[in-house]
């Protein structure tokens, strides 16, 4: 057993209620006894070692390979214990100093003049589209859903989270749209067919080009809705009404946060109005969770909001509007963790057992991240006009009304149509 390992875990966990299984097989009970109860078996010595030198990435690690083993509830559950406790207090002088060194290397990434946006982009939305067809809603929405009312399904959510952004948008028919970073399509095709205005959408997966093509294609909306593999750095030429950017910003990289916003200025009409989507934290963060940076957003980085405005003042951009959600994305995780989990054969089938503790590790870790972490969804409202957008925010609830009603008449025609 590793004594120094123990010691970590005591002075971290001192509520709920965690059982940890050492390799040498000791058994050692956490916390105060309440909560939910959940245990976990640490394989090996190498493995001990390796969580007690480097617990940002070694944890997550050894559970892809099976070094760590959850005996009693599921990996969600232990990092919940430990999240709940504040995993500052896992703190040593000696993982701090691993810890200070993937800060600096993800810092001097941020800044180097490397174009690795497309590689880092395949790494995550180029898998196999069979495998976010597990646990994402009918519409492929990729991104935070938005709960309103609270109670709803994951789908009524995504269609919410579209309506929402849409009436921030203040559409009218025949305007041009860009949609920076256009996932799946989804969002594209919602404001094409709600609102009749026209949107380019740009991406850096190829995959993803082809299926928004292809279901733009099947919905007759090629001539309205056009997909390009597009970095928005080399856009030229072209100006829009409208800029969206729904769970892109997070793979900019805080080295390049003054050059993004002076590009969508460049962009985006002077009455224009643009609406940012991100994920972002309370304190500055200074570096992504090492296991979250090698495994699954090669390059991503969620800001404070202290150093999104900044640069956004600097181009003079008009801040219209900012709306935290707190908890959405929370409640998302646990929708897609939970579907994905209910379909853990066909995942494995589709890559392997690792793979499938990979994400359903990264599912949980992130939603951990909104309950403890304090992890919110900011919506930032940008316009160069003062004039572009209401005074009050009433015309938000009236244009998602309108929205509302035109999804309850689509939805009668289809039922009829079949």
């Amino acid at each position: 057993m590793n004594a120094a390992l123990l010691k970590l875990l005591r002075r971290l966990v001192q509520k709920g209620t965690l059982t940890v299984i050492f390799s040498s097989g000791k058994k050692v009970v956490l916390g105060d006894g309440t909560g939910k109860p959940a245990a976990m078996h640490i394989t090996d010595a190498e493995a001990e070692k390796a969580i007690l030198y480097d617990p940002g990435l070694k944890f997550g690690e050894m559970y892809m390979d099976g070094r760590v083993v959850i005996e009693e509830g599921d990996i969600f559950d232990v990092l919940s214990i430990i999240k709940s406790n504040g995993v500052e207090k896992a703190a040593t002088f000696l993982n701090s100093i691993v810890a200070l060194g993937h800060v600096f290397r993800q810092q001097l990434k941020s800044r180097l003049p490397v174009n690795r946006n497309r590689y880092n982009v395949a790494h995550h939305y180029d898998l196999d589209g069979k495998l976010f067809n597990l646990f994402l809603d009918e519409d492929w929405q990729y991104s935070c859903a938005y709960f309103h009312p609270p109670g709803i399904s994951l789908d009524e959510a995504q269609r919410a989270k579209k309506r929402h952004i849409a009436a921030k948008l203040l559409l009218e028919p025949g305007q041009r749209v860009l949609e920076v970073g256009s996932g799946w399509g989804g969002l594209a095709m919602y404001l094409a067919e709600a609102t009749g205005v026209e949107v380019t959408g740009i991406t850096l997966s190829e995959e993803q080009l082809k299926v928004s093509r292809e279901r733009a294609a099947r919905r007759g909306l090629s001539d309205r809705v056009r997909f390009e593999l597009q970095d928005y750095r080399t856009l030229q030429g072209r100006q829009f009404d409208r800029i969206v950017s729904v769970g892109m910003f997070e793979h900019v990289g805080i080295g390049n946060y003054g050059n993004f916003f002076r590009k969508m200025k460049e962009l985006l009409k002077s009455d224009g109005v643009m609406l940012l989507h991100s994920i972002g934290q309370v304190y500055k963060p200074w570096a992504t969770n090492p296991w979250i940076e090698k495994y699954i957003f090669p390059g991503g980085y969620i800001p404070a909001l202290s150093e999104v405005l900044p640069p956004v003042e600097s181009t003079r951009l008009l801040v219209k509007d900012i709306e935290i959600l707190p908890l959405h994305y929370a409640w998302t995780l646990r929708a897609w963790r939970e579907r994905f989990v209910a379909r853990r054969e066909e995942a494995v089938k589709l890559y392997d057992e690792r793979f499938f503790r990979m994400w359903e590790f990264y599912l949980a870790a992130s939603e951990t991240a909104f309950l403890y972490d304090k992890h919110f969804i900011f919506q930032l409202q940008l316009s160069p006009s003062l004039g572009a957008v209401p005074v009050s925010r009433d015309y938000i609830e009236a244009k998602e009304r309108e929205l509302l009603e035109f999804e309850k008449t689509r939805s009668r025609l289809e039922l009829v149509a079949v």
